[in-house]
């Protein structure tokens, strides 16, 4: 008799393919993709049309980037035989789903949400709000619903929408009169967010102090160069600053040396310890992590045509699944279906 196999979790994770994905993504959520697909049930999004709600005017620049993102996936160690990746443009029951959640969320809530509140101000928008952007989170909760996912690895600063998410499936479950939707829960790395080289808040294409996952010896090399330490620690015999201190944000994240890195912090703050040092360090760092990244790369972008085929037979799969969730939803709160 066989021994019935234990239900996985579901996690779905997703990108919007404007270009290259960097060092921020790998951070904020690819390693745990990789880490966590044999365990859990796992679907991966090329969120091609959510691209277009700042992108409506370059479509050529989000259709250029699937495949290159897809690449990224793969060459970080996704593994398509594990992880469903399929394309959001091609799963029409998730933009119903979104039809059907925009009629349960208002506008003031969706201004309200601070992930979005912050990519208006760091995009200028004022209130030149492309609608379909204001709408973000809701298409993120169909997605998320559409798959049925539980768990949702994501940076510290998408947290915010994994709430709003909650907050729409459970009226959708009181509407029912029943539990549809399971809810997820938001996982965030220990390293959190990101900073950019420049020290930003945020790393981010749009703002240029990204490292892309692809990035050559010299593009690191380069990177860390440019990169923001403490502007009071002018010679190595000044104690310095480690708190902000990008070098050390970085070493924190990538370094499994701990007591190295730890090590270091002391001598820097205490002084008798330059920049340089450390940023060779963190150099050596990122070029040991990114190198077999760029050369698994590089193999697979010599068959795009095998990289489209784990893209369409992932999307497949996925229609099915958010089509039987489409389903359930609409037979939950009620909506007419058209015999035959």
């Amino acid at each position: 008799m066989s021994v019935p196999q234990p239900i996985r979790p579901v996690i779905l994770t997703g990108d919007r393919p404007t270009g290259p994905l960097h060092l921020g993504h790998y951070v904020g959520s690819l390693r745990n993709r990789v880490a966590m697909q044999h365990s859990h049930r796992q679907f991966i999004l090329v969120a091609d049309a959510q691209a277009l709600t700042d992108n409506a005017d370059n479509s050529a620049r989000v259709r250029d980037n699937v495949v290159e993102v897809v690449l990224d996936y793969l060459s970080v160690g996704v593994d398509p035989d594990a992880t469903v990746i399929c394309l959001q443009s091609a799963l029409p029951a998730l933009a119903e789903l979104t039809m059907l959640y925009l009629n349960l969320v208002t506008v003031a809530r969706l201004e309200r949400n601070p992930t979005i509140k912050a990519e208006i101000q760091m995009r200028g928008f004022g209130r030149d709000i492309p609608a379909g952007f204001l709408c973000y989170p809701v298409s993120q909760a169909a997605d998320i619903t559409g798959f049925r996912a539980t768990v949702v690895p994501v940076g510290e600063d998408q947290a915010p929408m994994i709430e709003q998410t909650n907050e729409i499936l459970r009226r959708i479950n009181r509407m029912a009169g029943r539990d549809i939707l399971p809810e997820a829960e938001a996982v965030i790395p220990r390293a959190g967010r990101l900073p950019g080289l420049d020290g930003r808040a945020k790393m981010s294409k749009s703002l240029g102090n990204a490292l892309s996952l692809s990035a050559s010896a010299q593009e690191i090399a380069q990177a860390v160069k440019r990169m923001y330490t403490d502007p009071d620690h002018l010679k190595p015999s000044d104690p310095g600053r480690v708190e902000g201190n990008t070098v050390f944000t970085y070493l924190d994240a990538f370094d499994a040396d701990v007591a190295e890195v730890e090590d270091l912090k002391a001598r820097y703050r205490r002084g008798g310890l330059g920049d340089s040092v450390v940023k060779a360090r963190l150099q050596a760092v990122l070029l040991t992590l990114l190198e077999p990244i760029r050369e698994r790369r590089l193999e697979l972008a010599r068959d795009r045509a095998a990289v489209l085929d784990i893209l369409r037979a992932g999307t497949a799969q996925a229609r099915r699944v958010t089509q039987t969730v489409l389903e359930e939803v609409r037979e939950g709160l009620g909506l007419f279906t058209l015999p035959g």
